[in-house]
C-alpha cells in the first residue's frame, strides 16, 4: 500500500501539469466543435466539462481525456436542423432534441457496457486500427487549417500578408517549444505543451500583437464570450419534446449512429493508450461511463461527446497517468468558464494550432510507409481504405468497412487452405485425411476434393486435422454422406468434436451409424444454428 500511495504521489505533479495543458486545449475544440454542431459555445463547453470530469472518475482507462467531438459534432448538424424545422414559427426546438438524444445516446452506451459488447474492440484488425490512427491525424491537421481564416466584411477568408506570416511564425514557435524542450534534461519532466503555450501568449500579450486569441474566435462565431455559470437543469426537455413514438422515431436513428460512432472512437483510443502506456484499460467499464456522462450531459445541456484521441495523447505525452489528469483538466476547465475567461480569452490560437499539429505528427503511425509494401496486399489496401473513409465519412463508417473488409479476405484466404490427403488401405477402404478449416467459404473446396461415382464401396473421412467451424459445414458434410449413401456407398466419419456430433445426429438420427465415437476426437464449439 505504501508502494501503491508513493507512486501516485509522485506523479501527482505531472498529472497536475498535463491537466492544466489539457485544459487549455479543450476550450478552442470544444467551442469549434459547438459552432459545428450548430449550437451555443457553452453548450460544447459544459459537454467537455461533466464528460471529462464524469469518465475520468468512472471510466476504463485513467489518463484518457473525454469531451466534445468533432466526430460526433458533423452528425448532430442535421439533428439540431430538423428539430428547429419541428417546432411552430419562430421556436428552434433543435437544442432540446439534441438533449433528448444525447440521453437516449447515453442509455445505449450504457447498455453495452452491461451486455459487455466492449469486448470486441478486440476483434478490430491491427491495419484497421493503422488506418484509423492514420485518417483521425489527418482529421485533426484539416480541422485546424480553418484557424488560418479570418473575417472580412463578414465572410471568412483565408489569411494573407502579414496576418499569415505571423500565424505561421507563432505557429512554428510553438512547435519547435514542444520538439525542443524534451531534449533538455532540466525541463524533461515539464509539459511541453504548457510551457509552448505560456510562453507564446506571453510574447502575443507582451508585444500587444494583433492575432486571433480563443476569446476572438468565439465573438467571431457569435458567441459573447467563455463567461458562464454552473450547468443547470433542463426541465425545458421534458415540457418541449413530446414524449412520443414519434418523437422516438426522430431521436433514435441519431441516438444510435451517435452511439456507435462515440463507443468506436472511445474503445479504440483506449487501445491506443494502453500501447502508449503498455497498461490495459476496462472496455465494458468505459462503455458505462461514456453512457452515464451522456446522459448527466444531456440533462444539464450539454452536447455529449467520447473520447479524444488529440487530448488524450497530449495528456499522457505530458505525463498524465491516472484518473487525477483527467479530474484537473474538467475541473480547471470549469475554473476557466466561471472566473478565468479573461484570461483564457488572451490565449493566442496559433499556440493551440501549434499543440495540435505536434499531436498530429505524433498521432499518425509515419510507419505505415515504410511496412506497406512489407504487408499483404489486403492489409494495405484496408490500411489506406479506412484512413481514407475516416477522412471522406467518418469513424464509425470507416471501422465497420475495414472490418468487414479483412473478415471477407481472411473468409477468402482461408478457403483457400483446405486439403485432403488420399490413400486406399489394403481392405480396400478409401481414406481422405481433411486439413484445413471447414467453414462456408471452403465448402465448394471441400465438395471438389471427393469423386463420389469412382470411389470403392468403403470410405472414410477423417477430420483430425481440421476443424469443422460454421452451420454451413455441418450441412456440406451431411449432404456428402447423403450422396455416398445415395450410390449404395458405406462412409465413415472419424474425428469430429462432441458438438460437431451431437448436432448432425440431432438433425438426423440415422448419421449415428455413420459417425465413429474415438476417445482423442477434438474438442470445440461450432457456429451453428439447430437444424431443422
Amino acid at each position: 500500500m505504501t508502494e501503491f500511495v508513493r507512486k501516485r504521489v509522485a506523479n501527482a505533479k505531472n498529472d497536475i501539469l498535463s491537466g492544466l495543458t489539457v485544459a487549455l486545449a479543450l476550450v478552442p475544440e470544444a467551442v469549434a466543435f459547438a459552432f459545428v454542431a450548430g449550437v451555443d459555445p457553452l453548450v460544447g463547453l459544459y459537454a467537455a466539462f461533466m464528460i471529462g470530469l464524469i469518465t475520468s472518475i468512472f471510466g476504463g482507462r485513467p489518463g484518457m481525456i473525454s469531451g466534445a467531438t468533432g466526430a460526433l459534432a458533423v452528425v448532430m448538424v442535421s439533428l439540431v436542423a430538423e428539430g428547429n424545422a419541428m417546432g411552430a414559427p419562430g421556436e428552434e426546438l433543435g437544442l432540446y432534441y439534441l438533449f433528448a438524444t444525447v440521453i437516449l445516446m447515453g442509455v445505449i452506451q450504457m447498455l453495452a457496457g452491461v451486455l459487455k459488447l466492449g469486448k470486441f474492440v478486440r476483434l478490430i484488425p491491427h491495419p484497421v486500427m493503422m488506418g484509423f490512427v492514420n485518417g483521425l491525424a489527418i482529421v485533426i491537421f484539416l480541422s485546424q487549417l480553418g484557424m488560418f481564416k479570418e473575417f472580412v466584411d463578414g465572410e471568412k477568408v483565408w489569411m494573407q500578408g502579414t496576418d499569415l506570416w505571423l500565424m505561421l511564425g507563432l505557429v512554428l514557435l510553438t512547435m519547435a517549444i514542444m520538439w525542443g524542450l524534451p531534449k533538455l534534461k532540466a525541463t524533461s519532466k515539464l509539459p511541453e505543451a504548457l510551457i509552448g503555450i505560456v510562453v507564446v501568449s506571453a510574447i502575443v500579450i507582451l508585444g500587444k500583437l494583433d492575432v486571433a486569441t480563443v476569446g476572438s474566435f468565439i465573438r467571431d462565431g457569435g458567441g459573447e464570450g467563455l463567461k458562464g455559470g454552473l450547468p443547470q437543469f433542463q426541465l425545458d426537455i421534458f415540457n418541449k419534446v413530446p414524449m412520443t413514438w414519434e418523437t422516438f422515431k426522430f431521436i433514435g436513428p441519431y441516438a444510435l449512429i451517435l452511439a456507435a460512432i462515440g463507443l468506436i472512437e472511445s474503445l479504440m483510443t483506449l487501445n491506443l493508450i494502453d500501447e502508449l502506456t503498455e497498461t490495459r484499460g476496462n472496455s465494458n467499464r468505459e462503455c458505462m461511463a461514456q453512457g452515464g456522462a451522456n446522459i448527466i450531459t444531456g440533462l444539464f445541456g450539454g452536447m455529449g461527446g467520447c473520447a479524444m484521441i488529440g487530448q488524450s495523447i497530449i495528456n499522457i505525452k505530458g505525463g498524465g497517468r491516472t484518473r487525477l489528469s483527467g479530474i484537473v483538466a474538467a475541473v480547471t476547465l470549469l475554473m476557466f468558464i466561471l472566473f478565468a475567461s479573461g484570461l483564457i480569452e488572451q490565449v493566442p490560437i496559433a499556440a493551440l494550432v501549434g499543440v495540435m499539429f505536434m499531436v498530429v505528427i505524433g498521432t499518425f503511425a509515419w510507419s505505415s510507409f515504410r511496412i506497406i509494401s512489407k504487408i499483404p496486399l489486403t492489409d494495405a489496401i484496408v490500411l489506406v481504405a479506412v484512413s481514407s473513409l475516416t477522412v471522406f465519412f467518418d469513424l464509425a463508417v470507416a471501422v465497420i468497412a475495414g472490418v468487414i473488409m479483412s473478415a471477407l479476405a481472411f473468409s477468402w484466404e482461408s478457403a483457400k487452405r483446405i486439403r485432403a490427403r488420399k490413400h486406399v488401405r489394403e481392405d480396400g477402404t478409401k481414406v481422405y485425411e481433411i486439413w484445413g478449416p471447414l467453414f462456408f467459404g471452403s465448402i465448394q473446396a471441400f465438395n471438389n476434393k471427393f469423386d463420389v461415382a469412382n470411389d470403392p464401396e468403403s470410405v472414410e473421412i477423417d477430420f483430425i486435422e481440421s476443424r469443422v467451424s460454421d452451420h454451413s459445414a455441418l450441412e456440406a458434410i451431411w449432404a456428402l454422406v447423403g450422396k455416398y449413401e445415395e450410390a449404395g456407398k458405406r462412409v465413415k466419419i472419424k474425428h469430429l468434436s462432441e458438438e460437431c456430433q451431437a448436432l448432425m445426429i440431432k438433425a438426423s438420427p440415422r448419421l449415428a451409424s455413420v459417425i465413429e465415437h474415438n476417445v482423442d476426437d477434438p474438442r470445440y464449439h461450432v457456429m451453428a444454428k439447430v437444424m431443422e
